[in-house]
């Protein structure tokens, strides 16, 4: 029974102060240094204890007019004092860096939000570049919103004046005088940022010192201005975790170290072939830093040689490793079949984003997951996982690695636009409890005599690394006789093969964790099943509606294909079931393939993830 009430004393208020969650979401042209000033704000929130999720959010033009709406770049924080999932449905704080940001982002901001607006941008020729016909920092359109326009510009030249910087260099250095009243603001250090513009400007001081000095200026400004009572600092305790060592990684860093465990588990080195493509980029440039841990990359002249260099290297005794978004999954897809027609193991990193063909480049989707599946030519049957979240993907890498070698296939790794750039906090990991998988090569030749394609329990064939003697055989995407490896065209062969590697990969179910709930209970009237990067947004809209005593469970999904084995009954043990995604419906359409389910879609394809709100409602019209 609850107890009554009774007013904290400030003692109690100090040592027990309300879990809390604030927004914020810097947006300005791309020119602004907005990435760069929400990576900075991101660390020093993660160096304050808070508990932090990320959502960069980029123009898809390489350099769009100047001022445009087409332009703006933005970069969105959820942190706070309580376990972060998303990066937050609407910002409590939005700064916006001229017209055209303010136009784009503040119909999310929260009703009553804050706005920090530069109104030295707002002058007649960056109002009309953003469609406004009057200065919306004085036609009262804004009254929604607390407003607080100040000249940032003006006040980042006089700050940087003693450097002797030109005009323009001196106005890049706004962004730092916005971090600088936001650190303020939070109540956040300013230390490790000027360390960090050392360590960037070191070869040029100037710029450092200029850089140092607008930071310095920023938060001068907050503590000393005599503004209103809409711009207080505002202290958020640090959240609780367990003890252990923590460091911020996005998807991209989080996969690449994970590649790298997983091989160093199978006691193998590691080929990367990648060529650049938005978002799949950084793993290449991550993983080119890790050199010492037996990583060789390799960037191709397209991805067709991005991933025909990866077979080749598997061929050879490494693990092939090669990445992309959907454009280059397709241009990849007959590359694919030649790896699952020869039985090698090779991963493929697939960071989904708005198609088709170019489609939505640098925004986010779910989209890929048919092409994962099914996207290839003939019964090409291939192994699918999903990560939930940037310091999932580390696991989940380590996991298709681990298929990858043990199965002698390919295997797909789903992200997407938006794990490959977000950040939250990672427990880094004692390796010691992860089991190795060391790859066993064949060496001699078996008893009875050598064939390339006899096969384990597991219906997997052996590996050879090539010129070992004894065991030369022969390897290609024409089909071949099973055991030999002998080319056979002959029908009922073709069928045998074809049921072989079928069987091989549904058997994978058989050495994968059965399905577990997410969050509540097996049975029951709803549950929302989810894949990937909608795992955040399901699980605080179940809690929520949890906790309004609505009888809802989470289910989320990380192994595609197979899917677990107990998947079926555990779906049919609900009355009703919705999948978000953020596609038209795609896992959906695969659960009521495999099981008979009537699985509701909730779809969106609008290049942002979903929102919490979103779902709930979705959860509540379910119920209704």
């Amino acid at each position: 029974m609850a107890t009554a009430a009774h007013q904290l004393t400030p003692q109690e208020a100090s040592a027990q102060p309300p879990a809390e969650n604030v927004v914020v979401r810097f947006a300005g042209d791309s020119g602004d240094g907005m990435q760069l000033t929400g990576g900075q704000f991101t660390l020093s929130t993660a160096l304050a204890g808070n508990d932090l999720s990320t959502f960069p959010d980029f123009p898809a033009e390489i350099r769009a007019p100047q001022g445009t709406t087409f332009g703006v770049s933005a970069f969105q924080i959820n942190f706070g004092s309580t376990e972060v999932e998303t990066a937050g449905d609407a910002p409590d704080v939005l700064i916006a860096m001229n017209p055209a940001a303010l136009k784009v982002n503040v119909g999310q901001l929260k009703d009553g939000g804050l706005i920090i607006a530069d109104e030295g941008e707002f002058g007649a020729r960056n109002l009309a570049k953003a469609g406004y016909e009057t200065n919306p920092l004085e036609d009262d359109s804004l009254g929604r919103w607390q407003l607080l326009a100040f000249n940032i510009s003006q006040l980042t030249l006089e700050a940087v004046k003693p450097f002797g910087l030109g005009n323009k260099e001196a106005l890049r250095c706004k962004n730092m005088w916005t971090l600088g009243l936001a650190l303020w603001m939070f109540d956040r250090d300013r230390q490790p940022i000027v360390d960090w513009l050392k360590a960037k400007f070191a070869k040029a001081p100037t710029l450092a010192e200029a850089n140092i000095a607008a930071l310095n200026a920023g938060h001068a400004y907050g503590e000393t201005a005599e503004l209103s009572g809409f711009l207080k600092q505002h202290h958020i305790s640090a959240a609780p975790a367990e003890p252990g060592l923590y460091r911020t990684v996005t998807g991209a860093e989080s996969i690449s170290l994970g590649l790298v465990a997983g091989t160093q588990l199978a006691g193998l080195p590691m080929f990367f072939g990648g060529y650049p493509i938005t978002p799949a980029s950084a793993i290449l440039h991550h993983l080119s830093r890790l050199k010492e841990y037996g990583v060789t990359t390799f960037q191709a002249e397209d991805e067709i040689a991005a991933i025909a260099s990866a077979i080749g290297a598997s061929y050879a005794g490494s693990l092939g490793v090669t990445s992309s978004s959907g454009p280059g999954i397709a241009l990849k897809g007959e590359a694919m079949g030649l790896a699952i027609m020869t039985e090698l193991p090779l991963v493929i990193v697939n960071s989904q984003r708005g198609g088709p063909s170019t489609g939505l480049p640098t925004k986010t989707e779910q989209s890929d997951l048919y092409q994962a599946v099914y996207g290839r030519n003939g019964d090409a049957p291939m192994p699918v996982l999903a990560a939930r979240s940037p310091a999932d993907a580390f696991d989940c890498a380590i996991e298709a690695v681990r298929i990858a070698t043990q199965f002698m296939t390919p295997v797909m790794l789903l992200t997407d636009g938006y794990i490959a750039n977000a950040a939250e906090p990672w427990r880094v990991p004692d390796m010691s409890r992860y089991a190795p998988f060391p790859v066993e090569f064949l060496e001699t030749v078996p008893e009875g005599g050598f064939q390339a394609y006899a096969r384990d329990d597991k219906l997997a064939r052996p590996w050879v690394k090539p010129g070992t003697p004894g065991l030369l055989h022969r390897i290609g995407g024409i089909e071949k006789a099973n055991g030999t490896g002998n080319i056979d065209y002959s029908p009922s062969n073709h069928q045998l093969m074809t049921d072989l590697r079928t069987d091989k990969i549904l058997g994978i179910a058989d050495h994968i964790p059965e399905q577990e709930v997410t969050l509540g209970d097996t049975g029951g009237k709803l549950a929302v099943v989810g894949w990937g990067s909608t795992y955040g947004p399901i699980s605080q809209a179940v809690r929520r509606q949890r906790l309004k005593g609505r009888d809802v469970h989470h289910i989320h999904v990380r192994h595609i294909w197979p899917l677990p084995k107990n998947l079926g009954v555990l779906l049919r043990s609900y009355e009703r079931i919705i999948v978000p995604e953020m596609n038209t419906g795609q896992f959906k359409t695969v659960l009521r393939d495999q099981f008979l389910v009537d699985a509701k879609p909730l779809n969106k394809v609008s290049g942002q993830p979903f929102r919490i709100s979103e779902i709930e409602v979705a959860i509540e019209q379910a119920l209704a």
